[in-house]
């Protein structure tokens, strides 16, 4: 899972939980917490628990929101056992603690997080790293956890800080494919890679999310409001491991948080002509809008 040889426990701070491990992660930036951690991470099993089961890599038991125990395959790596932990056991544990895990990144723009959501391959990343790369924060890559306040305006806590870009994508944006560890290890066809992000450039806590986009491809540019039931769907098909909802817990309060994030935060649609060679044209374009946006709702 890590260098064995070092003694834990390990403390860490993801999406606003205070994480403590057995092992070392070095994905996740480190803390140091005196008190019981939000989430323990252990080798081992759970009999009473949720198994998720990934072939070669490793068993991870997940409970109650609190605990991921990690059962290794033999000879796996673990750089890929951690891939695995920090994803799919992560998002199952996110359901179990009712919270709303979004398929999306968020940097943050005049203080406020701005979110992209969309499937695989739709260009999340690597307009997280356009920003990235004009001096913006990055607040989440992949996954954005959103919160509830009081006054019932969403939150975004920060997630891993890391981009992880396709190597296309990767040496568009400047970077060399060689500086940079694959996603998965041990196989070459994967071109995937991780660009880890330094913490001057990741949001440091909390950060009021005040709009999402649904990134989509057309033929012409634009950005269209999503409202009603249309917006609270979108949400909803763009939850982070979704089909664990039904194993994790109520998928009615799943239902009710994504109406109550469409309520208070816009959701629109933002149609973009594909292609690198339109990638600052396209982004500069969503900047303008995601701060207009921003100066309409303090209005």
């Amino acid at each position: 899972m890590s260098d064995e040889s070092q003694d834990g426990p390990f403390d860490y701070q993801l999406f606003g939980l205070a994480v403590r491990s057995e092992f070392p992660i070095p994905e996740l930036p480190a803390t140091t917490s005196a008190g019981e951690p939000d989430v323990a991470i252990r080798r081992g099993t759970d009999a009473g628990g949720t198994l998720i089961s990934i072939g070669g890599i490793a068993d991870f038991t997940v409970s109650e929101g609190t605990t991921i125990c990690i059962a290794p395959a033999p000879g796996a790596s673990p750089r890929n056992i951690r891939l695995y932990l920090l994803g799919s056991a992560m998002g199952l544990l996110l359901h179990q603690r009712a919270l709303l895990p979004l398929h999306a990144n968020a940097v943050e723009v005049n203080g406020k997080a701005i979110a992209f959501m969309g499937a695989s391959g739709s260009g999340k990343s690597t307009l997280a790293a356009w920003f990235h790369d004009r001096g913006f924060r990055v607040v989440a890559d992949d996954v954005c956890v959103v919160r509830f306040a009081a006054d019932d305006s969403a939150l975004v806590y920060p997630g891993l800080p890391r981009l992880r870009l396709w190597k296309e994508a990767l040496e568009a944006s400047g970077r060399d494919a060689a500086d940079f560890a694959r996603s998965y290890a041990g196989d070459d066809d994967w071109d995937k890679f991780d660009v880890p992000l330094e913490a001057a450039v990741t949001a440091p806590g909390s950060t009021p999310l005040a709009a999402i986009y649904l990134l989509d491809k057309g033929e012409a540019a634009r950005v269209d409001h999503l409202g009603g039931i249309e917006a609270a769907e979108a949400i909803f098909a763009n939850t982070y491991r979704g089909r664990f909802v039904a194993e994790a817990g109520d998928p009615k309060s799943h239902w009710e948080a994504c109406i109550r994030l469409v309520r208070t935060t816009p959701i629109f649609r933002a149609v973009r002509q594909w292609g690198h060679q339109r990638m600052d044209e396209e982004s500069s374009r969503l900047l303008e809008h995601a701060r207009a946006t921003i100066e309409n709702s303090a209005a």
